[in-house]
């Protein structure tokens, strides 16, 4: 038996960080991963197909959303099978109770609402372990496979579920944590033949039968590996479980981390940011450390400003970056300044120093650097009228 497992599709995702226009691009790229899916599906052959948790960003969402959902998987040729995660779950105000979901959902398409084992095609059943809220104060995966009987001869079974796995879990009491221990004697004692998650949006496997899906499209910068989706093979004579990943996302979002104590190392991030391809779908953090005169922070903001215009998002973690501006006697030598020029260049030299001497002692990053952007602000003008 074969099947597809994904999870984490959060569609109507804000991504508040991007532009308009790229997060309409980014909307769209998550339900081009969704046809994706479908597509995979049919090229593998897969019987059916699971996503575990986090179908939606969230229960309020515009109808429009939940139309384009439907309309991607009324091409998908196998059942679908819907797990209600922490983003969606079957509370007061589900989106999957909503009138704009129960009128127009397709007949393939179903909606886990109980552990009750679900024969999703002949062969094969799911045990679901749906949340009904979304701070769960139990093990919901354990819930739903307590009173689990061993599968019949010739069945497939799969648990379904979402949350954080207990090895993975820094809170190792955390209430809600799926206990990998507990899982296992389950697969261990044929009550089932493997477990797919949700949760988690990079790929991972736990162990050989248990296994996060991981985000069909990267939702974060400390993904390690999003955009995958598992085929999973079962023998239900032998159990062996056998899972490929299969890529089907588009979207990279990156950590960009450089020292920069001269022009040439500016070059180089230039040089660095030219040649990632994609760029239109291309999310970009700079980590930047280093010291730089005005003139080679001048140039690092030209080159910035050049690339911003390109990529999906480009911008400093100010968290982790640490960059001083130390002007230079020879930085405005040549630009001719006189006059209220050359008093607020005065001014502003005698601030910025103030400024890097402050930084120095402190030794804490992300000092206030106003007087160091506006020098390298008025290199950059003075120099363009040159």
């Amino acid at each position: 038996m074969r099947f597809i497992a994904t999870a984490d599709w959060q569609l109507g995702m804000t991504a508040r960080f991007l532009g308009d226009e790229a997060r309409a691009r980014f909307h769209q790229a998550r339900l081009d991963a969704v046809r994706r899916i479908g597509e995979v599906a049919v090229e593998t052959e897969a019987s059916f197909v699971v996503v575990c948790g986090d179908v939606f960003e969230s229960n309020q969402l515009d109808r429009a959303i939940i139309a384009k959902t439907f309309e991607a998987l009324r091409a998908f040729p196998v059942p679908v099978v819907l797990l209600p995660g922490n983003h969606d779950p079957l509370d007061a105000a589900s989106i999957y109770d909503a009138r704009a979901f129960l009128d127009r959902v397709p007949d393939h398409v179903h909606v886990l609402r109980d552990a009750a084992p679900f024969t999703v095609v002949e062969g094969a059943e799911i045990v679901g372990a749906p949340w009904f809220g979304k701070h769960p104060t139990r093990d919901l995966v354990a819930d739903a496979c307590s009173g689990l009987l061993p599968t019949p001869d010739g069945v497939v079974r799969v648990i379904a579920g979402h949350g954080v796995a207990s090895t993975l879990n820094p809170d190792r009491d955390a209430l809600a944590a799926i206990d990998v221990p507990t899982l296992t004697k389950v697969l261990d004692g044929g009550c089932a033949h493997v477990a797919v998650l949700g949760d988690r949006h990079s790929t991972t496997e736990i162990e050989p039968r248990i296994w996060y899906a991981g985000a069909p499209e990267v939702t974060a910068r400390v993904e390690d590996d999003p955009g995958n989706v598992l085929v999973v093979d079962v023998d239900p004579g032998s159990r062996d479980v056998s899972v490929v990943r299969r890529r089907v996302g588009r979207w990279s979002f990156d950590v960009v981390e450089e020292r920069l104590d001269s022009l040439e190392d500016v070059h180089r991030l230039a040089d660095r940011l030219r040649a990632i391809p994609d760029k239109e779908r291309h999310a970009i953090w700079l980590a930047l450390v280093g010291t730089l005169s005005t003139s080679s922070k001048a140039s690092l903001d030209s080159a910035l400003d050049d690339a911003g215009d390109l990529f999906a998002h480009l911008d400093l973690w100010e968290r982790h970056t640490d960059l001083a501006v130390l002007p230079d006697d020879h930085d405005f030598a040549d630009l001719g300044l006189s006059g209220f020029a050359q008093a607020a260049l005065d001014e502003l030299t005698a601030q910025a120093r103030s400024e890097a001497a402050a930084h120095e002692v402190s030794g804490e990053a992300g000092p206030e650097t106003v007087a160091q952007d506006a020098l390298s602000l008025l290199y950059r003008l003075a120099g363009a009228r040159r």
